[in-house]
């Protein structure tokens, strides 16, 4: 008698959690072999960031890109942004992480992949952005109490030629061009930089395609058939 009044208690407190979490009462039971990993809001690295902001840590991410490489079930991955960029080194080792997969990466700029997020959309093996959506480009920037030493500049050009050498690479944009858009004034109020609105970004060749989830998804599935046909 315990054990069956137990079970519904059970599911009702499932069935609570999905409408605070999610919404809605059922989730759809569908197993697909394409994993969709989503990075939203501010990319968090060594500093732990106030309660209120929303965060994605790259040590919850990383974990789940090795997951989705060992998985002989998994075939395709889905990476999904709206971020406003963050921690660069943190970035810049999901972006690094990304690149180095075997399997196919699609990635999807989904309202925004401002800053590091640029790095992260690139290093797929095929970038979509949605029509709307736009990408910030600027210089590295720290916040907070630095240094005005020569070291401290030195740190940052670095920092930034990695950004740069690491897009550039995994893109169809050259260097000079890059480095243009970063140092562009007049485009973003009060600083330096560029903001690509959807085809934008595919005119200068730093995205791939414009497009939505359906065509997202197409490509990945294309690109998991393609791959079969190979083994």
């Amino acid at each position: 008698m315990t054990g069956n009044n137990q079970q519904p208690e059970a599911n009702q407190e499932q069935k609570l959690d999905n409408i605070k979490e999610l919404g809605q009462l059922e989730i759809p039971a569908y197993k697909s072999d394409i994993h969709c990993l989503t990075i939203t809001g501010q990319i968090e690295g060594h500093m732990v960031l106030p309660p209120q902001n929303k965060t994605t840590k790259y040590e919850h991410v990383i974990p789940q890109l090795i997951a989705v490489e060992e998985n002989p079930n998994i075939k395709g991955l889905l990476i999904l942004l709206n971020t406003v960029g963050g921690d660069v080194e943190a970035g810049l080792a999901i972006a690094e992480a990304i690149a180095s997969m075997t399997k196919p990466t699609v990635s999807i700029v989904l309202g925004g992949g401002h800053s590091i997020g640029v790095s992260i959309a690139v290093a797929a093996d095929y970038s979509l952005i949605a029509p709307s959506a736009t990408m910030t480009i600027h210089p590295v920037r720290l916040s907070g109490l630095i240094l005005s030493v020569p070291q401290t500049y030195e740190y940052l050009d670095k920092m930034q030629d990695r950004v740069v050498r690491f897009v550039v690479e995994h893109s169809r944009i050259s260097e000079e061009q890059f480095r243009e858009l970063m140092f562009r004034t007049g485009d973003l109020a009060r600083d330096i930089g560029t903001v690509l609105v959807g085809k934008d970004a595919v005119d200068y060749g730093l995205i791939d395609q414009v497009g939505g989830v359906a065509e997202a998804l197409r490509k990945l599935g294309e690109m998991k058939n393609s791959e079969g046909m190979m083994q």
